[in-house]
């Protein structure tokens, strides 16, 4: 049993954890509330765990010696090597909770209940400081509870305050469901917070010596007709933008009134530095900008209008002609070949934040534009272009959610223009392309357009299920119709791997016949999954 956690006791943590999420992995992956095959949350806990590992491998003499001690050392390593090899958003978020724990032990002479519990709480709100719109109910709800119960028990007995944090994450993670109706349909508990309470587990049995104490399992969450709030904006603003501030306190406390009148949704958060991030929605961009310009000095700005569903924009800024290139994460061999065409950098699906900062350095540009084509790729995406920051290459990420969405901002691209303002005419025309895909229903489960079995056909439109269906090529012309009816002159359609031979042709010939004045371009994608991708612009 530890009294104190010290460098040998973290690295035994870092490989008991490591072991406990690979022996898990599949488990987590099945947690996956949308009835689509494509669960990797466990796999993407593994990869950015087992770059922190090897991270901690390193001879923990060869570092510097800047007063840190040898726990600190070591919990420095493993964040370090967890940022770099982050992926998906719960990667990324695990990576901050490894930093929160670091930042605050790292020059803590003994590490017992109390200094555990600080850093914890520390953890937790690096966690919530590193989401733009935290949503309870996933991972973050799990790390919160189990810092509020490390705190609770006000003990300097190490094992006490692991295991209160570990029983408190347990009970979190049963509660997930009630608090996300995601969850609630699928009948599950957030993917994330489970790996989280994998971990923290790992480390009671390192500072204790003992398995934890496990509560009664939740019983399954019953799936319910219910519909999810909107997350992607308020109904009253039609605009999110979000920026980085260089700004001391006085400055912040004014911007926060300012912006208070201007719309709601308003977070500011700050480093401790002088670093803050700015988040608000808004109708009137200008002014919130205007804002921070007065407050101090804003970068990294993005305007997100909600009824595009995510084209950020960056805000101009002045800068002297450089080298440019574009960075694009494709899955599928006939995507990629598409984007080579374009002169991108190609990038194979779910990167690493280290593989991403490897591609945008190989570029050897001093300008470099995102496009991750997957939300769970944004966050890595973001912090690879925090990375790359301090090597001195600005990274401009365009939240791309779909290879087609990418399509259309790399056919706007022009290296005459400013890079902030093609930044821009690249967001724009990203979030005016509508997208859709296809698929096949993996598990019974209740969704907003109905219940959906397995085998059904889904056709999800920018995310959510709108059509269930039980012919392919039925489906297929059902969306692209629904998709038109809202105006559009050029269709693509990207085929899948699993797509049928004809399906394209079927599908132009429908739209040719149907909709005489709109254009439709073709491929084969070669996508997992999805035997259509379709993008109207």
């Amino acid at each position: 049993m530890l009294e104190t956690l010290d460098a040998a006791a973290v690295r035994r943590w870092c490989a008991s954890g490591l072991t406990a999420l690979r022996a898990h992995q599949g488990e987590i992956d099945e947690l996956n509330v949308y009835p689509v095959p494509d669960g990797d949350t466990g796999t993407n806990l593994v990869l950015t765990f087992t770059s922190a590992q090897q991270a901690l491998a390193m001879d923990l003499g060869t570092l510097p010696d800047d007063g840190h001690t040898p726990h600190g050392h070591a919990l420095r390593l493993m964040a370090r090597g967890a940022l770099l090899g982050a992926r998906g958003n719960s990667g990324v978020i695990l990576s901050q909770i490894l930093r929160g724990l670091a930042d605050t032990l790292a020059a803590v002479p003994a590490v017992r209940g109390r200094q555990f519990a600080d850093a914890l709480a520390d953890a937790s709100a690096a966690a919530y400081a590193a989401v733009a719109r935290p949503v309870e109910g996933t991972l973050l709800s799990v790390v919160a509870a189990a810092a509020h119960a490390a705190r609770r028990t006000d003990s300097d007995d190490l094992r006490a305050v692991a295991r209160a944090a570990a029983e408190a994450a347990a009970h979190a993670l049963a509660r997930t469901p009630e608090q996300l109706p995601e969850l609630a349909r699928a009948g599950v508990v957030d993917a994330g917070g489970r790996g989280l309470c994998l971990l923290l587990d790992a480390l009671v049995e390192v500072v204790t010596g003992e398995s934890p104490a496990q509560p009664a399992p939740a019983p399954p969450a019953r799936p319910a007709p219910v519909t999810a709030v909107r997350e992607s904006g308020s109904d009253v603003y039609a605009y999110e933008v979000q920026y980085l501030l260089d700004a001391d306190d006085e400055a912040v406390a004014r911007l926060r009134a300012e912006l208070s009148t201007l719309g709601d949704s308003l977070a500011v958060v700050g480093d401790g530095a002088g670093t803050w991030n700015v988040h608000v929605h808004v109708n009137d961009i200008g002014a919130a900008v205007e804002a921070g310009v007065v407050a101090g000095r804003p970068h990294r700005i993005t305007v997100t209008r909600f009824a595009d569903q995510g084209a950020p924009v960056p805000g101009p800024q002045a800068r002297l002609p450089e080298r440019r290139a574009a960075v694009v994460v494709a899955t599928g061999a006939g995507i990629a070949e598409l984007f080579a065409a374009e002169g991108a950098v190609v990038v194979p699906a779910n990167p690493s934040t280290g593989e991403l900062l490897d591609a945008i350095r190989a570029t050897g540009a001093a300008r470099v534009v995102v496009l991750p084509n997957d939300p769970n790729t944004q966050s890595v995406a973001s912090a690879a272009a925090r990375e790359a920051h301090g090597l001195g290459v600005k990274v401009s990420v365009v939240p791309t959610r779909s290879p087609v969405q990418a399509l259309a901002a790399l056919a706007v691209r022009d290296p005459k223009r400013r890079f902030e303002d093609d930044v821009i005419a690249m967001a724009e025309a990203a979030g005016a392309c509508r997208y859709a895909e296809v698929c096949h229903a993996a598990r019974e489960s209740l969704t907003v357009a109905g219940p959906a079995r397995p085998g059904d056909v889904l056709a999800l439109v920018e995310g959510e299920v709108h059509l269930i269906g039980q012919d392919l090529v039925d489906t297929c012309t059902a969306v692209v119709d629904r998709m038109l009816g809202g105006g559009g002159e050029l269709v693509t359609l990207l085929c899948g791997a699993d797509a049928p031979a004809g399906l394209a042709d079927r599908v132009r010939a429908y739209v040719e016949g149907a909709w005489p004045f709109v254009e439709v371009q073709a491929y084969e994608g070669g996508q997992p999954h999805y035997p259509l991708l379709v993008g109207v612009e």
